[in-house]
Formats: C-alpha cells, sequence, structure tokens
C-alpha cells in the first residue's frame, strides 16, 4: 500500500472490458473501498445478470453500494446521487481511496459533476407513467422522437423510465433533455477518472461468452425467484437487459435460445451507447482492457492525470 492521498478514482467504461478487476487490483494496492456506480447492482437478488463480484471474491474489501434496493424500488440517478456522495466522502474522511467502478453513464456524470436535476412534477410524471403502462417503451419512444429527437437519439429504447422523465423535463423546461446536463469541467472532488475499453470485436466475443455464462449459470432461476418477490411491479428492475428477455421468456412471447440472442443484441447495443458516451469525455484517460500489465498501466498514467491521456 503506498501513501498516496484518498483522491477517488473512477473506473468506467464500457460493460464487459475488464473494470471490475482493475478497480480491485487498484483498491488493493492503494488501500481503497469500492463504490458501485452500477444501476442494476443496487438491487437485491440481481447478480447473475448484472454480473455482480460474489462477496467470496471481494478479497476482503469494502464494497458499498451493492445490494441496497428492493426490485420493487425504483432506481433513481438523484437518489444515487446523494447516496454516493456520502460514501465516497466517508472513505476519503477515513483516510481510505474511493474506486468508483460501473458503467451507468449518467449515474457516473451526476456523481462527479454534481448534476443539478429539474424539479419533477407528479402530476406531469404520471402522465408519462400512464402511457408508458399503456403502450410500453415503444410508445414512449415515440413521444420522445417528437418531442426531443436527440434525447430519442441517445436514450436506450428500452429505457422507459428515462424516457418518462426525458419527457417531464423537456415539459417541465420546455428545453431539450441535454440542456438540464451539467457542464464538464474539474470532476468532483478532482477525482481521477480511467476509461477501460477493448477491441470491439474481442469485446464482442467476451459479451457473447459472458451471456451464454448468464444463462448456463442460472439467469432463469434468478428471474423466476425474483418474481416472488415483486419483479414484475419494479418499474427499473424489471426492465434490466437480460431479466425483460427472461420475462419474455416465461411470458411464453418466445422461446429460450431467442431470449439469449436478445439479450446478447440488447447488451452489444447497449456497450456502443456506453463507449460512444464516455469517450465524449475529455477526462477519461484510456485503458486497454487486454493489456497483461493493466493495474500498473493505470498506475502509472494516475500521476499524470486528469490530462486525459490514452494508454492504447
Amino acid at each position: 500500500m503506498t501513501s498516496r492521498a484518498p483522491r477517488p478514482i473512477a473506473v468506467v467504461g464500457p460493460t464487459a472490458t475488464g473494470k471490475t478487476d482493475l478497480a480491485l487490483e487498484l483498491a488493493e494496492w492503494l488501500g481503497g473501498e469500492i463504490v458501485n456506480i452500477d444501476a442494476m447492482q443496487l438491487y437485491r437478488g440481481m447478480d447473475v445478470g448484472t454480473a455482480k463480484l460474489p462477496p467470496g471474491q471481494r478479497r476482503g474489501i469494502p464494497h458499498h453500494l451493492l445490494d441496497v434496493l428492493d426490485v420493487t424500488e425504483t432506481a433513481t440517478v438523484a437518489a444515487y446521487q446523494q447516496s454516493a456522495a456520502a460514501v465516497v466522502e466517508d472513505i476519503m474522511a477515513r483516510g481510505h481511496t474511493p474506486v468508483i467502478v460501473g458503467g451507468s453513464m449518467m449515474y457516473v456524470q451526476a456523481l462527479l459533476d454534481q448534476w443539478d436535476f429539474p424539479a419533477t412534477d407528479p402530476a406531469v410524471r404520471a402522465r408519462w407513467e400512464a402511457l408508458l403502462a399503456e403502450g410500453g417503451a415503444p410508445a414512449v419512444h415515440a413521444a420522445l422522437r417528437q418531442a426531443d429527437p436527440a434525447a430519442a437519439a441517445t436514450i436506450l429504447p428500452t429505457d422507459g423510465r428515462r424516457m418518462v422523465r426525458a419527457l417531464e423535463v423537456v415539459e417541465l423546461t420546455g428545453k431539450p433533455f441535454a440542456a438540464s446536463a451539467p457542464t464538464i469541467g474539474a470532476p468532483r472532488w478532482h477525482t481521477a477518472i480511467l476509461g477501460v475499453d477493448r477491441d470491439t470485436a474481442a469485446l464482442d466475443s467476451r459479451i457473447e461468452a459472458r451471456t451464454a455464462l448468464m444463462f448456463d449459470t442460472g439467469l432463469v432461476e434468478e428471474v423466476r425467484g425474483l418474481l416472488e418477490v415483486g419483479l414484475r411491479e419494479g418499474l427499473t428492475a424489471r426492465r434490466a437487459i437480460g431479466y425483460a428477455q427472461v420475462l419474455a421468456y416465461l411470458d411464453d412471447e418466445y422461446d429460450l435460445a431467442h431470449a439469449r440472442e436478445r439479450t446478447l443484441i440488447g447488451t452489444r447495443r447497449y456497450v456502443r451507447r456506453q463507449r460512444s458516451w464516455f469517450r465524449r469525455d475529455p477526462r477519461v484517460a484510456w485503458l486497454d482492457g487486454a493489456d497483461p500489465e493493466l493495474a500498473a498501466t493505470a498506475l502509472a498514467l494516475l500521476d499524470d492525470h486528469p490530462t486525459g491521456r490514452t494508454a492504447q
């Protein structure tokens, strides 16, 4: 362990690039604690489908903001921002290094840029949520395309909850959803932001292998168990990639092979969105997840951060 000051480190980037392993190595080396910034890993019981690291593989390193929500609760960026900021500041106050890891794009920006969220209006929100309940994500996506084409192009078309929020903000402010986003400047707490990516073909292969592993090691059984504790009633948990497809399979909308294929396609699409989002941020110092000396490269890069250089 070094005497490095407890400056937070964020390890971000697309799914399946190797962020978790790097975060563990950095936390071990720097005397750090892990802070989850993956929205779906906030949920208790959503383990297989989110590739949540089992407690026995966490190397004795404290992990925060995992398993803090029931699947019936709604995960929101604003609530996460408040909780995570308190956790990060507590870790630093104890002289440890917060290692923030995950790929939920808006959660990262909300935490590191202190996003000041527009007010909400229960009546407006209820109207758009009713459209989501009646017409599903396609109906909400169509409404968003009309109200704010740019937002419709950047928000995952299956992410009903986020589209509802975008429509609410557009209606309340009279401005595009993106106008409420913070201006990128110095990250909160002067956090060093490391991005992990891989060659696209190699990453596609890793995603395919991860998807197969999830289905082969109990994703369907996990979803069945979550149905008993209210998964269908949740507004965000049941729409997670993998879980939505398994629910459709259990509802006889299509067979298991198709559920696997739709999960794979959905994950690949999400990865492309993650890559596009994070690559726009000039503060991110990029690393190749295939680097056999990834942790050492990252530690060396931290000395020069946050100028935003590339190790690929």
